[in-house]
């Protein structure tokens, strides 16, 4: 089976642990996650989602028996005993090779050579004050749903980016230092 795209495998992780759920309880805990915020979920995504893994076997509609037809989407999920199985893979795998970040800004650090250096500080500086800005936003909505009284599995899904953030700001600072370094070497040189 072909590798859950990341809202297939938060959804599918969301209704295991409701045990049932309608669409509508899932945009509520995906809005309460702050899930949103880094997986670039909409409405119709969520909706998407639930008839691809409905589809798939790996969920199945509560009152309708898993029959699927024309007309609206029925209104509870469960997860099936396939689904269990494909859920704990996607876990195991999640966690033992997945990368931290984004890449994007890998590609944005291997193009430096084509802005100027001055250009590229002002752009750091620019993400630092976003990872700032996400930080807080993480932090603000992690101390409003109850802070260190989560339980352990919910504090995890705060505290993880709230520490990569950290360190991502810090070697985003470093990184900032050593080219200013660079360009006043570049300067009394000439």
């Amino acid at each position: 089976m072909n590798p859950l795209s990341n809202v297939e495998f938060m959804l599918l992780q969301l209704i295991a642990e409701c045990r049932q759920a309608s669409g509508y309880d899932l945009h509520k805990l995906i809005d309460r996650r702050g899930y949103r915020e880094w997986a670039n979920i909409g409405t119709t995504s969520i909706y998407a989602g639930l008839k691809k893994l409905n589809d798939k076997g790996l969920i199945e509609s509560e009152e309708s028996g898993g029959k699927s037809g024309k007309g609206p989407m029925p209104t509870r999920f469960g997860i099936t005993e396939v689904g269990r199985e494909a859920l704990r893979r996607e876990i195991i795998a999640s966690l033992s090779s997945t990368r931290e970040r984004d890449n994007r800004f890998d590609l944005g650090l291997a193009a430096l050579p084509f802005v100027e250096k001055g250009e590229a500080v002002e752009a750091l500086r620019a993400r630092l004050d976003f990872l700032a800005k996400a930080l807080t936003n993480i932090r603000r909505s992690y101390e409003s749903q109850g802070g260190s009284r989560l339980p352990l599995h919910v504090r995890a899904l705060f505290l993880h980016p709230m520490n990569l953030i950290e360190s991502e700001q810090a070697y985003v600072a470093r990184f900032i230092n050593e080219l200013q370094e660079e360009m006043k070497e570049h300067a009394d040189h000439h």
